[in-house]
């Protein structure tokens, strides 16, 4: 796990909100304080679908895709007033998290492997994003953790998103 700051807020908005960049990923969460709270489950209610749609490939994660959700998060933090603070708990995609490892030859079983998550905390003047591995099970190596925390200075870098490490 490891902490970045971000030292260009405009790039990494514009990145964020209104370029593809983040689009592999998944809204777990996010949390959006303005004149009001607003708060949004990423979980995808299955339910609310019917019958034929909700088994079908039209609903392959369990969770909403960053690039179907980014656009009311836009809204909610768009106009003439910084917001207070802003929380996104993102999650790559599986099939980008599973190629990731599989190309780092990475000897773990997949199945054991919930996620690889990008927290994304803004507090009214600096943002933080934050990286995190998550398993089904208890694991003794920690080789995805130090991929992932690769994986996502390279993105920042790619993304020309200035970032510098916290300590």
């Amino acid at each position: 796990m490891i902490a970045l700051q971000i030292t260009s807020l405009k790039k990494f908005m514009y990145q964020l909100l209104a370029n593809d960049a983040f689009d592999d990923f998944l809204l777990e969460e996010a949390t959006i304080n303005t004149a009001i709270t607003y708060t949004i489950d990423g979980h995808i209610n299955k339910d609310f679908y019917p019958l034929e749609v909700r088994d079908s490939v039209q609903l392959p994660y369990a969770l909403q895709p960053w690039s179907e959700i980014k656009g009311l998060c836009y809204n909610l933090i768009k106009g003439k007033h910084t917001p207070l603070y802003f929380k996104f708990v993102l999650h790559l995609k599986p099939e980008s998290a599973n190629k990731l490892l599989e190309q780092a030859q990475m000897d773990i079983d997949f199945t054991q492997l919930k996620a690889l998550v990008l927290n994304i905390r803004y507090d009214g003047t600096t943002a933080t994003l934050t990286t995190g591995t998550a398993y089904h099970t208890f694991v003794l190596s920690k080789d995805a953790d130090t991929i992932w925390d690769k994986e996502i200075q390279r993105f920042l870098a790619d993304k020309q998103i200035p970032f510098e490490p916290l300590a």
